[in-house]
């Protein structure tokens, strides 16, 4: 019932463009805890859709590494921590439920997820924002699935390809976990990170990527298309970012994720 009040009261004050707390009675952002990401090279499959020689390919697994030390959340943005924000009217009322605190938050765009970032960075006077794909990867560690996924190709026929495509959209399919857990229940990683490959895919701040290879595996053309970004899950997808709910439409290819929610990196002084 408390939630309940606080959400209305917020989507009203937000409307209004007010805040339910004067400046200095603000209560300090609840958050979760941190986990700090060093730069080591690791293995990572790119993100992006790529074509090589005008039919779709595998992304290329190339040596890399995250460009600079971050702090990541351990968990995603729960609910409760939500609607803090909704109460100092700077977000929304997401389109997953309330009633549950301790549940990661759902129902959240891409433009939602920028909106706490830039609230929380306020509150806090610290840098806050999405994780880029190749942070987000990293920090999934051995929970990192694979684009791939075996899919087969023939250059002369490209039937082998699309069925192969289907046999692993189906797979993922019989995989999807719709069942939200409390924060910090489902899993946790070599890294400490929780929460991996659930019923909650995160977003990301990766624009979608189009590359155009030759023949030989040279990249002709390569362009981004921001509006359109990666989200992170039990495999990855592109998603408009006005989307709250990827199951009425909006992502770009394959399965559509389950759920819509989202964890954020600091940036550290190093």
């Amino acid at each position: 019932m408390h939630a309940t009040v606080v959400l209305l009261a917020g989507a009203v004050a937000g409307a209004l463009g007010l805040s339910l707390w004067p400046l200095d009675h603000r209560p300090a952002p609840d958050l979760p805890r941190m986990v700090r990401l060093d730069p080591q090279p690791f293995e990572h499959r790119l993100d992006g859709d790529w074509r090589q020689a005008g039919r779709s390919s595998d992304a290329p697994v190339q040596m890399t590494r995250i460009p600079a030390p971050v702090e990541i959340m351990e968990t995603a943005v729960s609910t409760g921590q939500w609607l803090d924000c909704v109460a100092a009217g700077a977000c929304l009322a997401p389109g997953g439920p309330v009633d549950r605190p301790d549940l990661p938050v759902t129902g959240v765009s891409w433009l939602d997820a920028v909106a706490y970032a830039e609230w929380l960075s306020a509150e806090t006077g610290q840098v806050w924002r999405l994780p880029a794909d190749v942070e987000w990867a990293y920090a999934a560690a051995e929970m990192f699935r694979d684009d791939a996924l075996g899919v087969r190709s023939d250059p002369d026929n490209p039937a082998v390809r699309w069925l192969a495509e289907y046999a692993a959209d189906a797979a993922r399919s019989r995989e999807l976990d719709r069942e939200i857990r409390p924060v910090g229940s489902l899993n946790v990683n070599s890294k400490g990170i929780r929460d991996i490959g659930g019923a909650v895919w995160e977003w990301t701040s990766t624009c979608l990527r189009r590359v155009d290879q030759d023949a030989s595996g040279a990249i002709l053309r390569q362009d981004d298309i921001c509006g359109i970004y990666i989200v992170e899950g039990l495999h990855r997808a592109a998603v408009a970012d006005f989307v709250r709910d990827p199951k009425s439409g909006g992502c770009s290819v394959g399965v559509p994720p389950a759920n819509l929610g989202f964890r954020l990196v600091r940036e550290v002084a190093d």
